[in-house]
């Protein structure tokens, strides 16, 4: 079965090219033109990806991410007509996984979205292969990374964090002790098509430190190592 995506966009003419070449590319598309069909169309379709503009009718692209972000993991690659780097960090903290600016060339958006459901493939195989095992968990004195269910747990009660924070967690806990540049963390992390820069892994360590340190101005969890990256020592 082909690979859903859905496509919010409310300039017919950018959505009409948008889904015409994903459809050539062999994707099942549905379209929606405003924010609320957005998020009916995506609870009932339950898509693969979801190319989502900011500028909508209705609700924004930041409202439908943040409300979709509550019942689904789906990867969302956001629109913006700006190049604003606040539309850009409120788009990361709302839960999207990459964004691209308007104009863009058909190939990179291409690009992007391949790359996007190439890490939902690899997460769904390794699903797969855990769901006969026994949950894989880590522990680091009182917080627990669940790989299993995806969960973080502070004091055996369940941290929120969005799946991003979850897989930036990950990392730095399977690489114990190491400085990890953050160019490094962003190859691992967000995959080497990702354009978004240091700053990215900067936020998502902030937003972590806020859930998991006993201090977050004091981080004792994740260490900063000035000039060369973070480094995590549990």
């Amino acid at each position: 079965m082909s690979e859903r995506i859905l496509v919010v966009e409310d300039e017919p003419a950018l959505q009409e090219t948008l889904a015409y070449n994903l459809t050539r590319q062999g994707y099942t598309v549905e379209v929606a033109s405003d924010g609320q069909s957005a998020i009916e169309t995506a609870r009932r379709m339950h898509p693969d990806l979801i190319v989502l503009d900011i500028l909508l009718p209705v609700l924004d692209g930041f409202e439908v991410c943040r409300i979709l972000r509550q019942d689904m993991n789906t990867p969302i690659l956001m629109l913006t007509a700006r190049d604003n780097e606040i539309d850009r960090v409120i788009g990361l903290e709302m839960g999207a996984d990459d964004y691209m600016t308007k104009p863009f060339s058909m190939r990179e958006f291409l690009a992007r979205v391949k790359a996007q459901l190439r890490r939902v493939r690899l997460i769904r195989e390794e699903m797969d292969q855990e769901a006969g095992l026994a949950r894989e968990i880590i522990r680091f004195g009182n917080l627990t990374l669940d790989l299993t269910r995806r969960e973080v747990l502070l004091n055996d009660q369940p941290v929120a964090v969005k799946p991003k924070e979850f897989d930036l967690l990950l990392f730095l806990a399977r690489h114990r002790g190491q400085v990890l540049s953050r160019e490094l963390i962003l190859e691992r992390v967000w995959g080497w098509e990702f354009s978004g820069g240091s700053r990215t892994v900067d936020v998502h360590v902030r937003w972590l430190r806020e859930k998991i340190e006993p201090d977050p101005a004091e981080p004792t969890r994740i260490v900063t190592v000035r000039g060369a990256g973070y480094r995590f020592e549990g």
